[in-house]
């Protein structure tokens, strides 16, 4: 699809022995944007130009998601975690400021965690600490009916046949019928992320980041470490998310050394950079460019 901007390019980086498409723009420090499910660059299309200004964006569409190549494996946060440090080397840059939302968030944070002497700071939009959210949904019944279809993911093939059926619903549902503010999907946005999840093999992989995750192995091995984050973090939160609950926040100053804010967005849910666009631009440029090590936690 076009760019919103006539200033942004795509490029495509190999990485981690894949092929990462990317939307960039701007120039200066590197600041990495990871989108979530179901979701490609595009949901961070407000926040492209205004970050552009002061720094040099470049926003990849994941591995598995629209342009990107989509292998049969390596859904895993090591390997989606390797894939955006390969990413920021190959750009030739030895640092970068993260922002990750809801998937992207999980592999943000695990980036802070494993590979931490690659990152700048660290800005998290309702995504909550993988080993937090393992916690949650062993031990939150509230949690766990948030998240039921998690568990329906799980199982091979009959999600993807499902969703395809009834994609339009889907994708309908999904974005407006969940977002607090309902102006922030029209019906042609709507359109185009329907348009990205129906290229071949992309509906396969994004569910596949689930059934990586929770495999049972996998949890257990997440819920049993808990690694400490050690950059300045910001972490911005729809406080109305339908899909997450905001105590996935609570404790996070207990699991991050380094300077933390949290900022709770009220009237806001899920999909908060395109709900609360001009809030999250403002607090992530204030967040960004502040070179200070101190930050006030709200």
């Amino acid at each position: 699809m076009k760019s919103l901007d006539s200033q942004q390019q795509h490029i495509f980086v190999e990485t981690n022995n894949i092929r990462l498409h990317c939307v960039s723009q701007g120039e200066g420090e590197l600041v990495i944007l990871l989108h979530g499910f179901p979701e490609f660059w595009y949901s961070w299309r407000h926040q492209i130009p205004a970050l552009a200004r002061h720094f040099k964006v470049v926003v990849p569409d994941l591995r598995g998601y629209n342009d990107s190549d989509k292998p049969e494996s390596g859904y895993d946060l090591d390997t989606l975690s390797a894939d955006i440090r390969g990413l920021i080397d190959r750009l030739g840059y030895t640092k970068a400021h993260i922002v990750g939302h809801d998937w992207g968030g999980a592999i943000a944070w695990h980036l802070a965690q494993k590979f931490p002497e690659k990152l700048n700071r660290l800005a998290i939009l309702n995504a909550p600490h993988p080993q937090r959210f393992v916690q949650e949904m062993a031990s939150n019944l509230d949690q766990l009916r948030r998240s039921w279809y998690v568990l329906a993911f799980q199982v091979p093939g009959i999600p993807e046949w499902l969703i395809r059926q009834n994609l339009k619903d889907f994708v309908h549902n999904v974005f407006q019928g969940q977002a607090i503010r309902k102006g922030a999907f029209s019906a042609e946005e709507t359109q185009i992320y329907q348009a990205a999840l129906e290229k071949p093999g992309v509906l396969n992989a994004a569910l596949n980041y689930y059934r990586q995750m929770f495999h049972p192995q996998r949890m257990w091995n997440l819920g049993q470490k808990w690694e400490m984050v050690n950059v300045p973090t910001l972490v911005l939160w729809g406080e109305e998310d339908t899909f997450l609950s905001h105590k996935l926040v609570e404790g996070l100053d207990r699991l991050i050394t380094a300077p933390f804010k949290l900022k709770l967005v009220p009237n806001c849910g899920h999909w908060i950079q395109q709900e609360a666009p001009q809030t999250v631009n403002r607090e992530l440029l204030s967040f960004l460019r502040n070179s200070s090590p101190s930050l006030a936690v709200t």
